[in-house]
């Protein structure tokens, strides 16, 4: 069974611009993040990317999950473990 899912990004029709509103610029932040997180994407750019970058990312999304969600919440929605 698969965990992983990108629905959004497959019927997305909004702006994908930053600024406008909460809600747009929440759309716009999925859109990104599902485009990015692609396995072709990555593979081309994490070669590229050099050892700071990796972490300097690594480190930005382990503080967000630190700093918005419980060790129950992190192992059920993020790693959906439990």
């Amino acid at each position: 069974m698969q965990k992983d899912t990108h629905h959004f990004i497959q019927g997305y029709k909004g702006l994908g611009a930053f600024g406008l509103s909460r809600e747009t610029d929440e759309e716009t932040i999925m859109f990104y993040l599902q485009k990015f997180s692609e396995d072709s994407f990555l593979k081309a750019i994490l070669p590229r990317l050099s050892d700071q970058e990796l972490e300097d990312i690594y480190q930005f999304i382990n503080t967000k999950l630190k700093d918005h969600f419980s060790e129950d919440e992190y192992h059920s929605i993020f790693l959906k473990d439990r």
